[in-house]
């Protein structure tokens, strides 16, 4: 399994910290402003980025809150397996407020889609913007695109983009692989 690393530790802490300026570029003091971490692992990024911001401009908080898609998801009546859903922790409505949903990788925009499905359960926000760590282009099947991209990938359909997480015990990396393939 051939592995190339895309953002090591270094490059992933000056990634975040690039989007947070984009961020505040444009959204100034952030008045009206929630971050929306998308489970399960959209939740690490909303985090990272809020406690970022907050470092840059003491005294800001940004209302974070972790949004479970499990049944939005078109795909959740065709698996096998028994969904599981996890904990949304929303303690504000998002009602004329600007919403950034935050995932880690953006593939085909499903995950996305659902996410924006399931916000409008907390309110009619005035607007939605999209921030991703890694954008693998030229995979979509919904035309959805991010308005922050930490990263953009080329990658075929067979790889897999891999962010691991010191919050989840590893280190702050994200990698690009082929998974081998087992002949039966």
């Amino acid at each position: 399994m051939e592995k190339r690393i895309i953002l090591d530790n270094r490059q992933f802490d000056i990634t975040i910290k690039r989007l947070c300026y984009q961020l505040i570029e444009n959204h100034d003091d952030f008045k009206d402003t929630v971050l929306v971490g998308l489970q399960p692992r959209g939740i690490y990024l909303a985090k990272r980025v809020s406690e970022t911001l907050s470092s840059m401009i003491p005294g800001l908080k940004v209302p974070v809150g972790n949004l479970d898609i499990t049944f939005f998801r078109d795909d959740f009546r065709r698996r096998e397996e028994m969904l599981v859903p996890s904990a949304t922790q929303m303690d504000f409505l998002v009602e004329d407020k600007k919403v950034v949903l935050v995932d880690d990788v953006l593939f085909t925009g499903r995950t996305i889609r659902s996410g924006m499905d399931a916000i409008l359960a907390f309110g009619r926000p005035r607007k939605m913007e999209l921030l991703c760590l890694i954008d693998r282009k030229y995979s979509r099947h919904l035309p959805i695109e991010p308005d922050y991209v930490g990263k953009a990938v080329d990658t075929i359909n067979a790889e897999k983009v891999k962010v691991d997480w010191k919050e989840t015990g590893g280190s702050d990396i994200v990698i690009l692989f082929t998974p081998e393939v087992t002949e039966g």
